[in-house]
C-alpha cells in the first residue's frame, strides 16, 4: 500500500474527556483544531450501527485509527487463545475499515519465558493468518504491531520493524512512551529520537516515514518498565525534543496522544509542533 499522508496529524486516544458520544467528540476535535480520533476497542470491538454510520459519514477532514483489545497474545500456549487473538485483530480491522479508518494498532503478545526467536516465529504465524485474511476480504488498511512498555512483552523496536518487513500492509506503531519506559528512562533525547526515525527509514523505506503512526504520553515506569500514563508536564518524557525530530525528518502520518488529559495534551503537542520552524 503506497499511500502517503501530507502532514503530521494529532489525534486523541478515544473520545475526548469533555465529550459524550461521537457527535460531541467530533465537535470538540474540530473546535480544538485537532486532527482525528483513535477508536479505543481495548475492552472489545463494540460499536453501535448508529455510531459506525456517524463516524463513516462525518469524518471529513479527520483521521480515524483504532486500537485492538488489550488481551491479545499471538504467543499464547493455548491454541484457542491464539485463535481468539487473531480474531480480535481481524474484528478491529473490519470495524476500522467499515468507518473508513487509516490503521489498526495492537499489542502482539508476551514472551512467556521463551526464546526470542521462537516467539517471533509464533507471532509471525499469527500475523500471516491476519494479513492473508484481510487481503482475501479486500480490506486495505495499515496493520500495526505496537512497541510495548515492559520487558515481558514481545515488541521492542527491532522486533516490530523486523515483523513489518514480512507484510506489505504492515508498518510499526512506535509508542515513544513505551520505548522510554521499557528502556528504564532511555529514548529521551533528540539524538535518541532521530535514531528511531533513521532506523525505521533505513529498514522500511521512506514510505514508512510518510505513513508513521506514533503514540505519545507522559509515563511512569520502574525497572520493570511501564506502570501507567501521566500528563506530559507531570512526566520526565522529553516530548519537545521528540517533536523537533519529527519536524527534522519530515515525518507524516498520525500522532495519537494517550495522556490522561487526552485532548489538552494533544493540543499541547500540536501547538508546539506547529511552532517549530
Amino acid at each position: 500500500m503506497d499511500f502517503r499522508m501530507d502532514k503530521l496529524n494529532f489525534i486523541t486516544a478515544g473520545i475526548p474527556r469533555s465529550a459524550k458520544g461521537y457527535p460531541q467528540a467530533f465537535e470538540v476535535l474540530r473546535n480544538m483544531e485537532l486532527d482525528g480520533i483513535e477508536l479505543e476497542f481495548v475492552h472489545g470491538v463494540r460499536m453501535s450501527p448508529a455510531s459506525q454510520e456517524f463516524v463513516k459519514n462525518n469524518k471529513d477532514g479527520l483521521v480515524v485509527t483504532s486500537h485492538s483489545p488489550y488481551y491479545i497474545n499471538l504467543n499464547a500456549r493455548e491454541e484457542e487463545k491464539v485463535q481468539a487473538s487473531i480474531n480480535y485483530v481481524l474484528q478491529t480491522a473490519r470495524m476500522t475499515n467499515i468507518v473508513g479508518g487509516y490503521s489498526v494498532v495492537y499489542h502482539a503478545g508476551f514472551y512467556l519465558g521463551q526464546e526470542k526467536d521462537k516467539v517471533f516465529n509464533k507471532i509471525l504465524e499469527g500475523n500471516k493468518i491476519i494479513m492473508e485474511t484481510l487481503e482475501k476480504e479486500g480490506i486495505n488498511i495499515w496493520v500495526r504491531p505496537e512497541t510495548t512498555g515492559k520487558g515481558t512483552q514481545w515488541g521492542d523496536l527491532d522486533e516490530i520493524i523486523e515483523m513489518s518487513l514480512h507484510f506489505k500492509n504492515m508498518l510499526p506503531c512506535v509508542d515513544f512512551a513505551h520505548l522510554h519506559a521499557r528502556s528504564g528512562g532511555k529514548y529521551n533525547t533528540y539524538k535518541d529520537f532521530c535514531e528511531v526515525f533513521e532506523k525505521v527509514g533505513k529498514k522500511l523505506g521512506e514510505n514508512a516515514l510518510k505513513n508513521f503512526h506514533a503514540h505519545i504520553a507522559g509515563i511512569a515506569y520502574s525497572d520493570k518498565g511501564e506502570k501507567h500514563h501521566l500528563i506530559l508536564k507531570e512526566s520526565d518524557f522529553n516530548y519537545k525534543e521528540l517533536l523537533k525530530a519529527f519536524k527534522e525528518y519530515g515525518v507524516c502520518g498520525v500522532v495519537t496522544c494517550e495522556s490522561p488529559n487526552i485532548e489538552e495534551d494533544c493540543k499541547l503537542l500540536k501547538e508546539y509542533y506547529l511552532s517549530l520552524n
